[in-house]
């Protein structure tokens, strides 16, 4: 009788690897092995990888570095993602034990793959160049979420921004077609989801390869499949992002009053230097269609501080236009230096001490700006979709449709469905969350 195979899968990095990792689960079942807990009990440990930031890269070789005593019990090592793309054939070297290296873009030649490392095969890879043409598309999805289903509609990314890796470990922009996206929500809904989110790098950059709807188009399309109670996309490009977005989520009740729209900087001397192809203006321009909305949207954004170059004075625009905007959240970090990007090169460093107060001062800034804004919310009522149960607080956990989380109080012994809906009165509000009773 064979051996059974078996396989143990950590994932690092953002919502897309997430993803990324659903999928290549729902491979390796199709394939014959069964996912477990830990990588004590896998023949097969994959680790599916991010290299936006040093610190996601190095955990990743920290764990490999942790597990290699097991490689001697016939233990086999996968790396799969940005990092195994970035360094390729290096991390044999780094890391002899590993046996699979395989980018994002060769997850589709996984069954192949498999196949190979079952042989007896030693050292493996799927690096598929920029150019390549082919999406990763499956049916032998593994959701995770009991509650919220994903589907990637955009792989890859052409926007060379200096400081970013993501074009060179993900490939070419390459969309897939809304028929299969399509085909793909209906299946979501067939399997008792109502709640989809778009993915893409740049998500707003989808150009169907049917030539029948554009990005906004898709959107309506998909918010009107029937079942389908939210729709959430994330990330848009600013360079991408069109009026007819906002006029979608005016006219389809589905999509969800949400927008990410990343700025990075408010200085237009530091974004011609990050190469994002747009001006302050030209973003406050789009943040002007969206707070005209029939509808309030809520906004979020990501912010670098201390990228090469910055002075006080680009640090003090970003400052005034995070007031100007007044986000509902802001994912901020500091400049951190990638390989093979043009930033690599620029000479004009931030010290760290610099770096980290500047964070601490947006932070701190931001935080005053969402107490302010959440508290608008006290005494109104919230349709909250139930995430799970907080037992130390004795709360359930949802969020709202402007991604908000709620924390809430609930009358009855049995704890709601996750992924059900129910209206809660606000009574509370805290800089990142909301809080209140299921009414």
């Amino acid at each position: 009788m064979a051996a059974e195979k078996t396989f143990y899968l950590e994932t690092f990095g953002c919502q897309m690897n997430a993803h990324d990792s659903e999928k290549v689960i729902g491979t390796l079942i199709e394939q014959g092995y069964r996912q477990v807990e830990s990588e004590i009990e896998a023949g097969l440990i994959l680790y599916n990888t991010c290299s936006i930031r040093d610190k996601a890269e190095q955990k990743v070789f920290h764990r490999l570095n942790d597990y290699k005593r097991l490689f001697k019990e016939g233990k086999r090592f996968a790396v799969l993602g940005c990092v195994a793309q970035q360094e390729g054939e290096k991390i044999f070297d780094r890391a002899p034990y590993v046996s699979l290296v395989s980018g994002s873009a060769s997850y589709r030649k996984l069954p192949e793959m498999l196949a190979r490392l079952e042989s007896g095969e030693e050292r493996i890879t799927g690096l598929d160049d920029r150019q390549t043409e082919e999406t990763f598309e499956t049916e032998f999805t593994a959701r995770q979420s009991p509650y919220r289903a994903y589907i990637t509609i955009v792989e890859g990314c052409d926007k060379f921004c200096s400081y970013c890796v993501v074009p060179y470990t993900r490939g070419k922009e390459r969309s897939r077609s809304s028929s299969s996206v399509l085909a793909e929500a209906r299946r979501i809904v067939d399997q008792g989801y109502t709640e989809i989110q778009l993915l893409g790098q740049n998500v707003n950059s989808y150009r169907d390869p049917e030539g029948k709807c554009s990005f906004a188009e898709l959107l309506a399309t998909v918010g009107q499949v029937e079942g389908i109670r939210r729709v959430r996309f994330t990330t848009s490009h600013p360079r991408d992002f069109t009026r007819d977005i906002v006029e979608a989520i005016d006219q389809t009740p589905t999509l969800c009053d949400h927008v990410h729209l990343p700025v990075q900087s408010g200085s237009a001397r530091i974004l011609k230097a990050m190469a994002r192809e747009y001006t302050p203006e030209w973003y406050l321009e789009r943040i002007a269609w969206l707070k005209a909305a029939r509808r309030p949207i809520s906004l979020s954004t990501d912010i670098i501080v201390g990228f090469p170059g910055e002075t006080a004075e680009d640090f003090i625009a970003t400052m005034n236009l995070l007031a100007e905007v007044e986000y509902d959240g802001v994912f901020a970090f500091k400049y951190s230096p990638r390989p093979n990007t043009p930033a690599l090169t620029m000479i004009e460093t931030v010290p760290d001490e610099d770096k980290t107060q500047r964070l601490h001062v947006l932070l701190d800034r931001q935080r005053e700006i969402q107490k302010i804004n959440y508290s608008r919310q006290i005494g109104g009522v919230l349709e909250v979709m139930v995430e799970g149960l907080n037992p130390a607080r004795g709360q359930i956990v949802g969020r709202s449709s402007q991604n908000k989380p709620v924390n809430f109080t609930w009358p009855h012994a049995i704890a709601p469905a996750p992924g059900s809906y129910l209206r809660v009165k606000i009574t509370e509000a805290f800089p990142n969350s909301l809080a209140g009773e299921a009414v």
